[in-house]
């Protein structure tokens, strides 16, 4: 199964936005993210640079730590989430394009406060 590369810019700051992450994930339609920007831009293109999925001033409806990034059709949608269960072994980008895996996710019935654990692994190309 070939990869897909996300690239995440914030929308805020300069002309153009900020880098954010850029990052080689094995092809799937939903990751999550870390600590996103407030709107971000991204664009999912596959192994040839060909654009598969973009999405443009995409804002977080809550503050969570954690954002969901879903492949629809040619568009990316963002949903800020809580994860759950049903959210292990899911990549997590962090700024900066590495990749983790969810393994571990706890937060306060109040939501001010949480834990969580990622495990990160690499292979060269």
């Amino acid at each position: 199964m070939a990869d897909l590369v996300w690239d995440i810019r914030s929308s805020d700051g300069g002309a153009t936005g900020l880098p954010f992450a850029r990052a080689r994930i094995e092809r799937r339609d939903s990751i999550l993210a870390h600590a996103l920007p407030s709107s971000i831009e991204v664009e999912v293109t596959d192994d040839e640079g060909l654009r598969v999925a973009s999405g443009s001033a995409l804002r977080g409806e809550a503050e969570t730590p954690m954002a969901r990034l879903t492949i629809r059709g040619s568009s990316v949608e963002r949903a800020q989430i809580w994860p759950t269960a049903d959210d292990m072994e899911t990549p997590v980008i962090l700024a900066g394009g590495e990749v983790g895996t969810l393994t571990a996710w706890w937060n306060a019935d109040d939501q001010r406060e949480w834990r969580w654990s990622i495990e990160l692994h690499n292979r060269l190309q």
